[in-house]
């Protein structure tokens, strides 16, 4: 009882803009330190450190990692976020001083606020130091996930802009991982700050190369000790995309390329469709096919505003009509079967050339949150693309609508 008073007290100060008296020492055991005697700038390296190298990154553009001598390495994502962090068993160096936040390794409690990046860790075999998510269990299509916050073994302790603060605290959470979304509530990410908990923003979804998504395993993999092992995984990947990759140039020899489109219908009956140069098009466009939303009257390449719009279905029936290929995405929607079902949304649809020809797909539910399965989601994609009277398999990430 008087652990969780004090708790409150502590946050009710925060918020209201005081200083949290009890909060714990700048130390190696609070994970996370600053001073005002600036030894390195966001833009720049450590200067009372020698670099011995740089993560090698091939598709990734939004972080990069520097090494520097008695294990300490710099993070920095999009050129504006960064921070230290020192290895297991290792410390600054005497008299060393930084204008950048110390994190210190091990992490033991992580707080998951961005959900993709759960697939990170599995993939690692991290998941026993993830302590915390956003996520409720209902909502995980990753079965293992799903059971681990059902079991609490993993907590849900609200949504990421607002989070149960005390449980925050009490749980010991070294490590917090928010996605774009937190910008939104810039609030939220100040006050687990000023409870002396480091916070990292996941901008994965921001890279334009599906690949490069994939690649931030690279930068989780250094955090949590486990850098060889992301490589190896990342490397073994990208070995696939190539192989798939080289499969659909010989395919594009022999055939003509089809178009597809990727959507779901709303609830008040329009259509989300995915902006060109979004991942979901880059993908699609790898395995071969042709975005039929690939023109500026549906964004330019790299727009802001998000990944998808929102258009009429009058400006989908006039664009989609004669796609080769439709792709229900049952990510946000209901997961659908049968083109019956893709009808009681509109009937309009039974105009499509891909609903009367019976060239109608869905996605599985782990599209998006099974992030390292890109190399999967390529594969599929081909086989959806460029399958038609080929014994090659059936798409892991899709299914047909009967």
């Amino acid at each position: 009882m008087k652990r969780r008073l004090w708790l409150t007290i502590i946050l009710i100060m925060l918020t209201i803009g005081l200083p949290a008296c009890s909060s714990a020492p700048q130390s190696p055991e609070n994970k996370t330190e600053a001073s005002e005697n600036v030894a390195a700038e966001p833009e720049g390296e450590a200067v009372w450190l020698r670099q011995t190298g740089s993560l090698p990154l091939k598709y990734a553009e939004r972080f990069s990692v520097d090494f520097f001598e008695d294990g300490i390495f710099q993070v920095t994502i999009d050129d504006s976020d960064a921070f230290l962090v020192v290895e297991e068993g290792g410390s600054l160096p005497e008299g060393a001083d930084s204008a950048l936040p110390v994190l210190y390794q091990p992490f033991s409690a992580v707080y998951l606020a961005s959900s993709q990046t759960m697939d990170f860790f599995r993939k690692l075999d991290c998941l026993d130091q993830v302590r915390m998510t956003s996520t409720k269990a209902q909502d995980w299509s990753l079965p293992d996930i799903r059971e681990k916050v059902e079991a609490e073994e993993i907590l849900y302790i609200g949504k990421y802009n607002a989070p149960d603060y005390e449980r925050l605290l009490s749980e010991g959470c070294d490590l917090c991982v928010e996605n774009t979304m937190i910008y939104h509530n810039p609030e939220a990410k100040e006050l687990i700050e000023k409870l002396s908990i480091p916070v990292i923003v996941d901008k994965s979804s921001y890279e334009e190369d599906p690949l490069g998504r994939m690649e931030w395993i690279k930068l989780y993999g250094c955090l949590m000790g486990k850098k060889q092992e992301a490589e190896r995984f990342f490397d073994e990947k990208a070995a696939e995309v190539e192989e798939t990759l080289s499969a659909v140039a010989n395919d594009a020899k022999e055939t003509k390329t089809k178009t597809v489109a990727f959507f779901y219908i709303t609830a008040n009956g329009q259509v989300s469709i995915r902006k060109p140069g979004d991942y979901i098009t880059k993908m699609i466009e790898l395995a071969g096919g042709s975005y039929v939303f690939s023109d500026p009257d549906f964004g330019e390449e790299g727009s802001p505003g998000g990944s998808s719009m929102t258009i009429s279905m009058e400006e989908f029936y006039d664009k989609a009509r004669e796609a080769d290929i439709l792709i229900y995405n049952s990510t946000i929607d209901a997961e659908l079967q049968t083109i019956d079902e893709l009808l009681l949304k509109s009937p309009l649809l039974a105009d499509f050339s891909a609903v009367q020809k019976g060239n109608v797909w869905g996605t599985e539910k782990d599209l998006f949150q099974e992030i390292t399965g890109t190399a999967d989601m390529i594969r599929s994609l081909s086989l959806v693309i460029n399958g038609e009277g080929k014994e090659t398999g059936s798409p892991e990430y899709m299914h047909k609508l009967i």
